[in-house]
């Protein structure tokens, strides 16, 4: 070997055996910040906000929810519209109806007790969404949303939306165990058709204020992948829109940037997020969100996979079909029996061996790969429609 390849080669040891994990002072940063999310809807729809706390980068934990706290929406005339907690830090009111002329705030109690109060804000009165499309790109279907204001008051609007969808397990089952033998498996027992919902976790923002007209067109909602399990059947979102104070939308847009733009040296900047809501308690104490007061316009639409081109979808696991008999090859081992029959079995008959009645044997797959109920519904959601 030459003497330059041998100085490389120390250099690289010399290089690698130098080097010492960083761990940046934020990832290790007591910081337990309040996180407040949500709008107070002042028409005739529910108030959802949800209070959690900032977590460690270098925690476990993803979320942190804030349990029982006491809300309550607050009028600039001293009137209280108290908020219900449901689960994992949700608080609910139902339609408040609220009086367009007048401010609102959130005031919010935790029961550690420590108070948190937001500004007063007015209240927005969102236009309707013209429409809700889609475009069928080369690798997904991007979704999008068109409105305009002819008051021409409202420029900045944010949406977020809820996607539901229809899937089949990769396998029908045809077959069931009632503990003692294997039988048919009846049309109320089917439990390969279902339909699953999420709701959005990405910002949605569009402003039309540098626009010549108040008019948002085409402005992207979020984008469906060609091999998502989504798309297998059929798919509906419901987009729901509300309108921006310009300093609630430079709130958002700062988030945005914060929490989805940043990765690589091109991407905007971390900066400091400022909300409208503050610490009673403590006011040099940080909490993140920002509470706007308007009223909620929504639209559905359905796309049919029939519309789409021919994609193949991904499964979310990997499926296997396997054979059991009641008398296995070289063993005669009886898997039907030791496998398939007991009650509470992880593995599933999918078809019959042989001639029925008097079947040899199943094919088989696992639970995840035969039993849509294990990440879905099988009843359908009231709004559905078959297109």
């Amino acid at each position: 070997m030459s003497p330059r390849y041998i100085l490389c080669f120390m250099m690289i040891i010399v290089v690698i055996s130098c080097k010492k994990p960083y761990d940046p002072p934020a990832i290790a940063s007591p910081g337990n910040y309040l996180v407040v999310e949500g709008i107070i809807n002042s028409g005739a729809d529910s108030t959802v906000i949800k209070l959690s706390r900032t977590v460690n980068v270098s925690s476990k934990n993803a979320a942190n929810p804030v349990l029982h706290a006491s809300i309550a929406v607050e009028s600039d005339q001293n009137n209280s519209y108290p908020l219900t907690e449901t689960t994992n830090g949700n608080y609910v009111s139902a339609g408040l109806s609220l009086d367009n002329t007048h401010n609102y705030c959130l005031d919010i109690k935790t029961s550690d007790g420590k108070q948190y109060l937001s500004d007063f804000e007015p209240v927005l009165v969102t236009p309707p969404i013209d429409s809700v499309g889609f475009i069928i790109q080369a690798n997904g279907v991007q979704v999008y949303v068109n409105t305009h204001d002819p008051n021409n008051k409202i420029e900045y609007y944010g949406w977020d939306y809820q996607e539901t969808w229809q899937f089949n397990s990769k396998y029908y089952s045809e077959f069931i165990t009632d503990g003692t033998e294997i039988v048919p498996r009846g049309a109320d027992q089917d439990i390969s058709l279902c339909y699953a919902s999420d709701t959005s976790s990405t910002i949605v923002l569009g402003s039309s204020a540098k626009l010549s007209q108040n008019v948002i067109y085409q402005n992207p909602v979020t984008q469906v992948p060609s091999t998502s399990e989504k798309l297998e059947a059929e798919y509906s979102i419901l987009v729901k829109q509300h309108a921006l104070t310009g300093d609630a939308y430079n709130f958002y847009l700062n988030l945005k940037k914060n929490t989805e733009q940043l990765g690589s040296i091109f991407d905007a900047q971390p900066s400091n997020i400022n909300g409208n809501i503050h610490s009673v308690t403590n006011p040099s104490e940080p909490v993140i969100g920002f509470i706007s007061v308007s009223t909620v316009q929504q639209k559905r639409v359905f796309i049919s996979n029939k519309v789409l081109p021919a994609w193949i979808t991904t499964y979310p696991y990997n499926c296997e079909i396997n054979p059991f008999y009641y008398c296995q090859p070289l063993s005669c081992a009886n898997f039907v029996a030791f496998y398939l029959i007991p009650l509470g079995s992880v593995t599933i008959p999918v078809s019959g061996i042989g001639q029925p009645p008097n079947y040899v044997g199943y094919t088989t797959s696992s639970i995840p790969c035969t039993d849509c109920t294990i990440r879905g519904m099988v009843k359908p959601p009231v709004f559905w429609k078959q297109l």
